[in-house]
C-alpha cells in the first residue's frame, strides 16, 4: 500500500476501519502498513479516546520551553540593555538580582537570545588566542598590593582638542581609581593626577606601567622624575617588557570597556569627555558586576590603603655602612677623585651605596637598587 497516494491521515483511519471489521490482527495490519506496532497501539488508542478526531495531526510544540521569558521579566532586561549596552546577561542578571528585581531569572544563553531578536547585540570579530609569553610577575593578593596605570590612546575631541586618557587600576579589586584627559603626557600633568590618587587612596606597594613617557625613559635602569618620586614614596615600580602589552593584561581590558563607552564617540570638548569619564568611573566601580570577582563590583573589594600620603616623601635613611651621595643638578655624585653620572631624574636625592666586592658598588635608591657601577670604568650598569 504505496504511503505516497494518500495523506497520513487517511491512512490511520484505513488502519482503524480494518481493525474494526474483526479480520485482521494489529500486528498483521501494521506490517502491511509499514508501521510499527506501537504507533499501531497509539492509533487504536486515540481512537478509543477521541473517535476519528483523535486521528488528525497534532502539534509538536512541547507544552513548555524552559527557555521562555515572561513577558514582565522580557521587557525588565531588554530596559536595562538598552540602559547598558555594553553589558551582557551575565552582568544584567545579576544586575537585577541585586536590586530584587528579578526573583527567577532565565538562562544566560536564553537572555542572549533575547537581545539578538531585538536587534541589541553587536556582532564581535573574533581573536585568536595565544599563549602568554610573559614572564612571571608581582600578583596582588589584597587591595594595593599592586596599581596599574596607562594612556588609553589618543583621540580628539569634536572641538580639535587632542586628549590622553591617563588611568589607574587596582589589581585585585579592579577598582578604576582614576580616569583623567590630559592634554600631552608630560610628567607635572601626570604626577598631579597620581598625587590625588594617592591622597584619596593611600599608597600602594608597587605600581605596574609600560615603558613610556612618562613613566620610564632611556636612562639608566629606566629612570624618570616620576618613578624616582614614586620610590622616594617607597613604591616599588613595575614596568612590562616592551611589546608585551599583555603583562598588564587585566588593565588592558578595562581600557577595552572604556574606549567603547565612551572613547568610540568622543564628546563637545574636553569638558564634556570628563564628564563622561566620570559617569564611566561611578558606573565601572558601582554598579557594573565584574566576572572576575564572582559579579562583586569593584568597590565591594576595595579597601583604602593604611599608607598615607603627606605630601612629602619620608626622610632617606641608610644602613651604617652604606656610602651616602647626595645627586647634584648634573645628575652626579662624587666617589673618590671621580665625578659618576647616574641620571638627572636623580636629582637632589641621596644614594646609597654598598660595596659588594673590591671596587664594586650597588646604588640605591631608599631600599630599592637602581644600578652596580666598577671604578675600573666608572659606568653604571643598566
Amino acid at each position: 500500500m504505496p504511503w505516497g497516494v494518500m495523506t497520513s491521515v487517511d491512512q490511520k483511519k484505513l488502519f482503524i476501519e480494518l481493525y474494526l471489521s474483526g479480520q485482521y490482527a494489529v500486528s498483521e495490519l501494521c506490517e502491511r502498513f509499514g508501521i510499527s506496532r506501537t504507533a499501531g497501539h497509539k492509533w487504536i488508542r486515540r481512537h478509543a479516546e477521541e473517535g476519528m478526531r483523535g486521528l488528525e495531526e497534532r502539534s509538536r510544540r512541547p507544552h513548555s520551553s524552559p527557555h521562555q521569558v515572561e513577558k514582565v521579566v522580557e521587557e525588565l532586561l531588554l530596559e536595562t540593555k538598552r540602559k547598558h549596552l555594553m553589558w551582557g546577561p551575565r552582568k544584567i542578571i545579576p544586575y537585577l538580582q541585586r536590586r530584587e528585581l528579578l526573583d527567577d531569572p532565565p538562562a544566560p544563553s536564553t537572555v542572549s537570545a533575547l537581545f539578538h531578536r531585538n536587534g541589541l547585540v553587536r556582532p564581535r570579530r573574533r581573536r585568536l588566542k595565544h599563549p602568554h609569553p610573559g614572564r612571571a610577575m608581582t600578583e596582588a593578593g589584597g587591595p594595593n598590593d599592586l596599581w596599574a596605570a596607562d594612556f588609553k590612546g589618543d583621540f580628539n575631541t569634536r572641538d580639535g582638542v587632542r586628549v590622553w586618557p591617563l588611568t589607574i587600576t587596582d589589581q585585585f579589586s579592579r577598582k578604576l581609581l582614576a580616569c583623567k584627559g590630559l592634554l600631552s603626557t608630560k610628567g607635572e600633568p601626570v604626577r598631579r593626577v597620581f598625587e590625588k590618587a594617592f591622597y584619596e587612596f593611600g599608597l600602594p606597594a608597587a605600581i605596574r606601567t609600560d615603558n613610556g613617557t612618562p613613566f620610564a625613559s632611556r636612562a639608566v635602569s629606566g629612570l624618570s622624575v616620576l618613578n624616582v618620586w614614586w620610590m622616594r614614596l617607597g613604591i616599588r615600580h613595575e614596568r612590562t617588557r616592551p611589546g608585551c602589552p599583555q603583562e598588564n593584561g587585566k588593565h588592558e581590558r578595562m581600557h577595552r570597556t572604556l574606549k567603547q563607552a565612551v572613547c568610540i564617540k568622543p564628546r563637545a570638548n574636553l569638558a564634556t569627555q570628563q564628564r563622561a569619564f566620570n559617569d564611566f568611573i561611578e558606573e565601572y566601580n558601582e554598579e557594573r558586576p565584574h566576572e572576575a570577582l564572582d559579579n562583586d563590583t569593584p568597590s565591594s573589594r576595595y579597601e583604602r590603603s593604611p599608607r598615607i600620603y603627606t605630601g612629602e616623601p619620608p626622610p632617606q635613611q641608610y644602613p651604617g655602612h652604606y656610602e651616602v651621595k647626595n645627586i647634584t643638578r648634573a645628575g652626579e655624585f662624587r666617589l673618590g677623585n671621580r665625578s659618576v653620572f647616574v641620571s638627572h631624574a636623580l636629582e637632589n636625592n641621596l644614594v646609597g651605596l654598598e660595596e659588594v666586592e673590591d671596587g664594586i658598588w650597588d646604588i640605591y635608591l631608599n631600599e630599592f637598587l637602581i644600578t652596580r657601577i666598577n671604578e675600573r670604568d666608572y659606568k653604571p650598569n643598566q
